[in-house]
């Protein structure tokens, strides 16, 4: 049913969003003429209570100048719980990416690179698989879709942790809830990319009814760094998948060469990294940029 309040009237009354000034629209991919690449598109998670969310535009190919980071995930912003309905909080970390889009976000995606906000819960009992009603699902994903319109983001990406569901006398994850959200949230954004960290109670809780959640979602990626598993979501196929899940701070390098190397034999299209930090870690990223793409990567500082 369609909210009869704007999206920005909406965020306006969430509590740790912030709306002064005007944002402007987000570039269309490729506007800087970067080179080309072909390959298994590489997500990189960002944690930016820490960590620059424009380290991902700093890294290139060698050879052809392509980014070497095809999707950059500010994390994470987060499902707070107000005692009646979840609502979508972003903390200072977070909203300072967000409000400083022109140095954080749009340098990316002059490069063609996807900029997506990560959602996971704040122990405070509100996740994605607890959404009481379609219609409580439905007032979340507005939610989204406006912090995606408002800052001119490409998407949104859910990570079911953290939710501890049940505090507060919040609901367990039950079985419609997942995938009403994730069809409400196609519906509210049929344009922007909806991405799946493959972990938690979600990740059994993909289909329901007879609706799969899987042909709304553009990219899910294993969560358990240092494995190679194909998430089990029907109605994904291999071009949106990640087996390979590489912690850059800690993976060993001949680990994630090892699984570039599957990701590519094996005809996956997508590779998720997560962490990644300041300073020039070129030589790391190279050992799965080779196998992924024939090229070595660069820092540009």
């Amino acid at each position: 049913m369609p909210l009869a309040i704007s999206r920005r009237s909406l965020l306006a009354a969430v509590p740790g969003i912030a709306l002064a000034g005007s944002v402007a629209t987000a570039p269309s991919a490729r506007a800087c003429g970067a080179g080309t690449k072909s390959g298994p598109r590489t997500i990189c998670y960002v944690e930016v209570n820490s960590n620059e969310l424009a380290n991902a535009g700093r890294y290139s190919l060698a050879r052809s100048g392509a980014p070497l980071f095809d999707v950059a995930v500010i994390f994470a912003a987060n499902i707070n719980y107000d005692g009646r309905a979840a609502y979508l909080y972003c903390n200072p970390q977070v909203q300072s990416t967000l409000d400083n889009a022109a140095t954080q976000i749009r340098p990316l995606q002059q490069r063609g690179i996807k900029v997506l906000l990560s959602v996971l819960g704040n122990h405070q009992g509100a996740g994605v698989c607890n959404f009481p009603t379609e219609q409580a699902a439905s007032a979340f994903a507005e939610q989204l879709a406006a912090i995606v319109d408002r800052y001119g983001l490409d998407g949104i990406d859910f990570d079911d942790e953290y939710a501890d569901y049940g505090v507060g006398g919040t609901g367990q994850p039950n079985a419609s809830s997942f995938v009403q959200l994730i069809t409400a949230l196609r519906r509210a954004m049929p344009e922007k990319l909806i991405s799946f960290y493959y972990y938690g109670p979600a990740a059994s809780r993909t289909t329901y009814n007879g609706v799969q959640a899987g042909p709304s979602i553009d990219l899910c990626g294993n969560a358990i760094y240092g494995t190679y598993s194909v998430p089990n979501v029907p109605g994904i196929g291999k071009a949106a998948l990640s087996p390979a899940a590489v912690k850059l701070s800690e993976t060993p390098s001949l680990t994630a060469a090892s699984f570039a190397t599957r990701t590519v034999s094996d005809g996956y299209g997508l590779f998720l990294t997560y962490d990644l930090r300041g300073g020039d870690q070129s030589a790391y990223l190279s050992s799965f940029s080779g196998p992924l793409y024939g090229e070595s990567a660069v820092y540009s500082g």
